[in-house]
């Protein structure tokens, strides 16, 4: 009996998703829990598998097609083995050029190609089905084209010719530009930072944090920390982490969230962890941060890194979270002003850490310091409130020791 292969069920905040490859082809055989077709949405890339052994029958979504949750994508026959000689049933076809390679017919990878390198497409042979231009296809032809003399025979073997023309020696003249096509994530990205500049009342304040006391711990237990909690490294954000955390229990306005004319106050600490990406910034988020140790903490914000990194992030680790925090300085940022990720009301941001000249007790004194910024929605957040807050998380980093008393 023919098993039909469905996207994944949708949480309500993603509408719809979108074909963003295949990686079996009709005919192809296929094994139980092995990759078939990844979905892209707005939040992450979804991966859906093969339910059992078998070969697929018939395929129901294009690539870069939108779809529904729970939409049919593929037939798949189980037990089924393709057979060997499927590919000679069709007799060689001859390159199928321009006229017939629409490139909204290709796949993802490979319009991005066309797009990213200019290429004439009516160029290329395409070797899929229906003469459809693949990936492989485009990167054999690029490969070929660079292999190429850069000079025709013609115009090698012609004797040069003295002209008194003035031929510019300065940048080509050819202006080239590219113009490619944003990503479900990334457009959902640009939406959402929009809405937070339009519908929020956003504000920022600043301090600035000595960083020597948390730097001393650090150095102090790192290797005996590392050691201790099977690998995982003692880093920055995990005090940030629980500063926050105890910031929060005593300013909940700056924890709460704006659901229409109503406040929300939420009585735990889910903490969003910005993570950047080559698809663009994700905010996975650490369920009850506030019952976490440093060492949880930290070796959650690694896992959830290098899941982010390898497109393994699930929506549940995408959705809620209470507050923000954002690291900039990882990338040497001084000084910024996070934006707001709603419906939260508040987002802290790290910076570098940097040596500067402070007066202590009357005295001059080099220390490692970090300016400290708190976005927030002045709709709720009154900037006193704001502005203790940020003080209570410098006080805190500044004395790592009361984070562990809450005091």
């Amino acid at each position: 009996m023919a098993i039909e292969l469905k996207a994944p069920a949708f949480p309500e905040s993603v509408a719809d998703g979108e074909i963003a490859a295949w990686h079996k082809q009709e005919g192809e055989s296929v094994a139980r829990d092995e990759l078939i077709v990844e979905i892209e949405t707005d939040k992450v890339v979804m991966e859906v598998v093969a339910p059992e052994d078998g070969v697929i029958e018939k395929i129901l979504a294009a690539e870069g097609e939108t779809i529904e949750s729970e939409a049919l994508l593929a037939i798949i026959q189980p037990g089924a083995v393709a057979s060997a000689s499927a590919p000679a049933v069709e007799s060689p076809a001859e390159p199928v050029t321009g006229a017939d390679n629409d490139p909204a017919l290709m796949g993802p990878a490979a319009r991005q190609l066309v797009e990213e390198h200019g290429l004439d497409i009516s160029q290329i042979a395409g070797s899929g089905k229906g003469g459809r231009i693949t990936k492989e296809d485009i990167l054999k032809f690029m490969k070929t084209a660079d292999a190429a003399p850069s000079a025709t025979p013609a115009a090698a073997s012609a004797p040069a010719q003295a002209s008194t023309d003035y031929v510019p020696t300065g940048p080509s003249s050819e202006r080239i530009e590219k113009r490619v096509p944003m990503t479900r994530m990334r457009a959902r990205i640009a939406e959402r930072l929009l809405e937070a500049t339009q519908q929020t009342a956003m504000l920022s304040t600043f301090n600035e944090v000595n960083m020597a006391p948390v730097m001393a711990l650090r150095s102090k237990y790192k290797d005996q920390f590392e050691k201790t909690h099977n690998g995982t490294r003692l880093g920055f954000m995990g005090f940030f982490v629980k500063a926050a955390c105890e910031a929060l229990k005593r300013f909940p306005q700056v924890n709460a969230s704006i659901d229409g004319s109503d406040v929300v106050y939420h009585g735990y600490q889910d903490i969003g962890v910005a993570v950047s990406t080559d698809g663009g910034l994700v905010v996975p988020v650490l369920r009850d941060a506030d019952f976490m140790s440093l060492a949880d903490i930290e070796a959650a914000i690694k896992d959830l890194g290098l899941r982010a990194k390898a497109n393994k992030l699930t929506i549940e680790d995408m959705t809620g979270g209470t507050f923000t925090v954002t690291n900039g300085g990882v990338f040497g940022s001084l000084l910024s002003t996070p934006i707001l990720n709603p419906p939260q009301t508040g987002i802290l941001g790290m910076h570098k850490i940097q040596e500067r000249p402070m007066a202590v007790n009357g005295e001059v004194v080099v220390l490692p310091m970090m300016y400290l910024a708190l976005s927030y929605d002045h709709r709720l957040i009154d900037g006193k409130t704001a502005v203790q807050f940020l003080v209570a998380v410098k006080d805190l980093i500044e004395d790592p020791a009361r984070i562990l008393l809450q005091l």
